[in-house]
């Protein structure tokens, strides 16, 4: 009879145990003086017209420097170029109140930033804060990025009217008019060299100014903080990444709304980055890339600055269009740890929970606790963990064509990633393309997962790839496709207990690869299926035990 490990049966008892007990970190709130200052005794108007960049963020100076208070934003529509917060101060947006960072390129001078843990040339971002302490955005009204004249689109995400308007508006069009973008200068720099804003030898300030127009800002940017709070706001329209909490600690975020068009290219909702002890909690986001994200740093930069983001509560959220409902990667050189994700709603998310990382990222994710998952029409897979992620989005445009990626075996270094230590929990998808998909690669398995009472309904059921130490409980999986319902390659150690699925499938178990072996079978009926188990690839029954 095969058996797990030792350390394989210690890791998942040690997360079985973990996920049970939940013990969470603590994120401190910030506090503070009531003192209010309204921005119209700055010399704000709200008319949607005057610029009042320089009155705001004169009111935000005078205030912190007498200790702090509350900034008020009074209803009306007040255009601003960029905000820089202080420390103690509280920018309360009211209800009525909408915050439109302009649309004039030239309020936002080029200026030095970090991307992804390079140092990069950005627009100067519409809103930030660095190296501040006790800040918060907070109301009932709006922040609107005004993202549109910032990102290019692609034809096929617009219907033949949108694209239409969307060409009249000015900008200019791909030679085989695919692709809008905002300008010349920004479709030139988009089809010259990788990452055309890291600052490197030999680019010099004419070359940065030649690119502006691509370098799309984050609407807001949180760097090196400590104890913030985003609460009640609606976030919207942002030009790339809507909120980018960087490097900081104990932040909160609460009953906001994020909102991107869902073609918004790079329109993330929020990407914690290098952050610990974060709580984000009863927010909802509808937008056009990831929902809620957890990265920590890109390759080698990413791992140099060894900064993980650890210690995050994500609980009661909602999301609607999206690439990702709760995404963990693909930059994630740093590593995540210690997640905690409960009683959230994916509906129309391309992708449920999405774990994706890719060779040369290197980073370890783990000790990640997922239970209470309810789901509804995801276009692609309800669970993923990718290996082989390929930055693109996960449900290809019509007439795209995907190749699957090379497999072969490299040697293990620093650049290796790593999934393991997960446990995840009562979830319930009605509607997929794929219930589970888990695919690590040769030399590095996803290990010690344990996903247990799900009722997963998909077009295909679960395909498990390059995987060590997987445990698959309760789970009750309702597919069209049934042959196989469960495929299995080049895996080791896995546990199916108490499967269940559609009566008269074709095919329950298709094990594939010679490496495949310590497959264990356990109360699940295989008599529903016409047939039960077939090997191939020079997988045999030696690698497969039912009990």
């Amino acid at each position: 009879m095969k058996k797990f490990s030792l350390v394989g049966m210690i890791c998942i008892c040690s997360s079985l145990a973990y996920a049970q007990n939940w013990k969470l970190p603590v994120v401190n709130s910030p506090k503070f003086k009531k003192d209010t200052l309204n921005i119209k005794k700055s010399g704000a108007i709200a008319d949607g017209y005057f610029l009042n960049t320089i009155p705001i963020n004169s009111a935000i100076e005078s205030l912190s420097k007498k200790g702090g208070g509350v900034v008020l934003v009074p209803s009306g529509l007040w255009l601003t170029g960029p905000i820089v917060l202080k420390s103690n101060i509280n920018l309360h947006i009211a209800n009525g109140a909408t915050l439109l960072f302009t649309d004039d390129k030239s309020q936002y001078p080029l200026v030095e930033g970090n991307w992804e843990g390079l140092p990069q040339m950005s627009n100067q971002l519409p809103s930030s804060a660095t190296g501040v302490t006790n800040i918060a955005i907070t109301g009932q009204g709006i922040i609107d990025g005004n993202g549109d004249g910032w990102r290019s689109v692609k034809s096929e995400k617009l219907t033949a009217s949108q694209w239409k308007k969307l060409v009249s508006s000015g900008g200019v069009t791909s030679e085989d008019k695919k692709t809008w973008y905002p300008s010349e200068a920004f479709m030139k720099a988009s089809k010259g060299p990788a990452n055309p804003g890291q600052i490197l030898p030999g680019r010099d300030a004419a070359y940065y100014a030649s690119i502006k127009d691509f370098l799309r800002p984050n609407m807001l940017v949180i760097t090196q903080c400590k104890n913030i709070l985003l609460e009640g706001v609606t976030f919207q329209n942002s030009p790339a990444w809507c909120l980018h909490p960087l490097m900081s600690e104990h932040l909160t975020v609460r009953n906001i709304f994020v909102k991107n068009p869902w073609y918004a290219q790079n329109g993330d909702g929020i990407d914690v980055e290098s952050c610990k002890n974060v709580l984000i909690e009863n927010s909802v986001f509808d937008v056009g890339d990831d929902a809620l994200c957890m990265k920590s740093g890109r390759d080698e930069a990413g791992r140099k600055r060894g900064m993980p983001t650890e210690n995050v509560i994500i609980r009661g959220c909602t999301v609607y269009s999206s690439h990702g409902g709760f995404v963990i990667g693909s930059e994630m050189s740093g590593g995540a740890r210690n997640i905690y994700v409960s009683n959230c709603t994916f509906i129309g998310a391309d992708i449920g929970l999405r774990f994706k990382t890719t060779r040369g990222r290197g980073g370890i994710v783990e000790n990640i606790f997922i239970k209470d998952i309810y789901m509804k029409d995801i276009p692609a897979e309800a669970i993923l963990f990718d290996m082989y992620y390929m930055a693109k989005d996960p449900v290809a445009l019509a007439g795209e064509k995907r190749e699957l990626p090379k497999v072969e075996m490299k040697p293990v270094d620093e650049t290796t990633p790593q999934f393991r230590n997960f446990h995840i929990s009562n979830v319930y998808c009605n509607g997929a393309e794929k219930g589970i998909f888990v695919r690590g690669i040769p030399e590095m398995h996803v290990k010690d997962i344990v996903l247990e009472n799900m009722v997963l309904q998909a077009d295909k059921g679960i395909d498990i790839q390059e995987a060590s130490g997987i445990s698959l409980k309760n789970i009750k999986i309702i597919s069209k496709e049934t042959n196989p319902v469960i495929d299995i390659i080049q895996s080791d150690k896995l546990l199916f207990d108490n499967i269940s699925y559609k009566e008269g499938s074709e095919l329950l178990f298709r094990v594939s690869g010679d490496r495949s072996n310590g497959i264990r079978i356990k109360n699940t009926d295989a008599s529903k299926a016409k047939q039960s188990i077939v090997y191939e690839l020079g997988a045999t029954e030696k690698a497969v035990t039912r009990e």
